[in-house]
């Protein structure tokens, strides 16, 4: 009864605000009494004319307490015997369709090494809920209502891709319409394998998918629908984020149902396709990369006997050490492929350390000649031997030639034979020298050949990898007008 006394003064009070000022005597009849004194009896005893009655009730009708009132009743209505553990159809060989749709905003973060993709997405999915339905008229003209996600039926809907999912926010309620139509709505950041490919690194392009399906029922219990047209959804880019690394190229969908031993699923499938923004590597890893291999390539017009090559390409090869360091932190590393650049850099790394191992090969074949051809003694006479052995001229050991100066007690006059012998043993000598330096010509064309071999080689690989990188490039390129067009 205390609830009474508290809501009856209240539609008195509507009612004499409302009243016109014709009818001022009756409103004053129906004064509220002084405080302290009941007043149920006075508003329930003199009813109120036909004209303030009216009045009376729109006003109710459009004060807050009474609209929330009839959401509550709503809701209660709505609620109380609705059981979400059932699927909500009248006729259960009638399937649910839902319909879905997929917003892409923003590429997170590409993990090649791990084959993941995550990427921040609006997901929005849409179905009819038979038991949820009403007559707005009979509510104050309600026509869509928020309702827990936790006491009606939901579909379940999943990434067939999905690793985990970070950082989304669990929104608990739903938008539910006058004729039973749901639609939850949600952002989500989610974790997705993907087959990273980066042999076109930084030209690459990648496409990941986001399959979405119902985990238990099949086509005949849950269909999925798309809620917009596949034109709508491959070319609307305007939620993504073209700020960072990579840019979205497009969100192509497809329908398809896959059939198991368990059933036919409804699966819906959207495709995302991205690319890298190449300019930050170009600057930091192919201009220097080009021009430390031609830098190296120049290091071939040296002279081959040159000792300064050795050192020239030893500094060169400490730098292409240093460079392939810095490159393996900025390129993607993957055990299913590996970078094109990240190939050819071997590549011609492999060349310089094959080049610089043939330079010193030379410089120690010929360094081992020149003291072989240095110890060699000549003896004018054979016959005789000394323990100090021949005196060598110094001006010609200056000269790289050993000059065999004999001794004049060492060489006994008077005896043709001894003149012939020591003449016969200085042709000896000077024919080894002769063929030791022929010897040493043969070694030098070998080396040189060889040194031309590797000089081509290293050009065309240089070719090569220039005519890939502007293929690439020019792909890379072809993607942009298409995605204008």
């Amino acid at each position: 009864m205390e609830g009474g006394r508290s809501r009856a003064p209240g539609v008195a009070v509507a009612a004499a605000v409302a009243a016109p000022a014709g009818a001022s005597e009756s409103a004053g009849e129906r004064r509220p009494p002084p405080p302290g004194l009941p007043s149920p009896q006075v508003s329930t005893a003199t009813p109120p004319p036909a004209g303030a009655s009216e009045s009376a009730e729109i006003l109710a009708i459009d004060t807050p307490h009474s609209r929330n009132s009839a959401l509550y009743r709503l809701t209660k209505q709505l609620l109380q015997k609705h059981h979400k553990k059932v699927r909500p159809v009248h006729d259960w060989t009638v399937a649910t369709t839902v319909h879905l749709d997929v917003l892409v905003h923003a590429v997170l973060d590409v993990d090649a090494q791990n084959q993941k993709l995550k990427t921040s997405i609006w997901y929005q999915e849409v179905w009819d809920d038979e038991f949820l339905s009403w007559n707005p008229s009979m509510f104050d003209e309600i026509r869509e209502i928020s309702l827990p996600l936790s006491d009606i039926w939901a579909p379940d809907i999943i990434i067939n891709e999905l690793v985990d999912v970070e950082g989304s926010p669990d929104l608990p309620y739903v938008y539910v319409n006058s004729s039973g139509t749901i639609k939850n709505s949600k952002p989500m950041q989610v974790i997705t394998t993907c087959s990273l490919e980066t042999y076109a690194f930084p030209f690459d392009i990648q496409n990941c998918s986001l399959t979405f399906s119902s985990i238990l029922h099949t086509v005949e219990d849950v269909n999925l629908a798309f809620l917009r047209s596949r034109e709508d959804i491959k070319q609307d880019k305007k939620e993504f984020l073209n700020d960072s690394e990579w840019e979205l190229l497009s969100v192509s969908s497809t329908y398809n149902i896959l059939q198991s031993s368990a059933g036919d699923f409804a699966q819906i499938q959207f495709n995302v396709v991205i690319r890298r923004r190449p300019l930050v590597y170009i600057v930091s890893l192919l201009i220097p990369s080009i021009f430390l291999m031609l830098v190296d390539l120049g290091s071939f017009y040296l002279p081959p006997t040159c000792r300064a090559r050795i050192m020239f390409k030893t500094s060169v090869l400490v730098g292409y050490t240093v460079f392939r360091v810095n490159m393996s932190d900025e390129m993607p590393r993957s055990a299913v492929s590996t970078p094109l650049i990240g190939v050819f850099f071997t590549v011609c790394m492999a060349f310089l350390v094959i080049s610089l191992f043939k330079s010193i090969l030379l410089v120690k074949f010929l360094y081992d000649e020149r003291n072989s051809g240095q110890e060699r003694p000549l003896f004018c006479l054979q016959g005789d031997t000394d323990v100090d052995g021949p005196r060598v001229d110094p001006r010609a050991q200056l000269a790289g030639v050993p000059e065999p100066i004999c001794r004049e007690h060492l060489a006994p006059t008077g005896t043709l034979e001894e003149v012939w012998f020591q003449l016969k043993s200085i042709s000896t000598y000077f024919q080894t020298w002769d063929q030791s330096d022929q010897q040493e010509v043969k070694w030098l064309a070998l080396l040189e050949h060889f040194d031309r071999l590797l000089f081509q080689a290293y050009t065309i690989m240089l070719g090569l990898y220039a005519i890939t990188l502007c293929s690439l490039w020019a792909l890379w390129g072809s993607s942009w007008r298409l995605r204008a067009g």
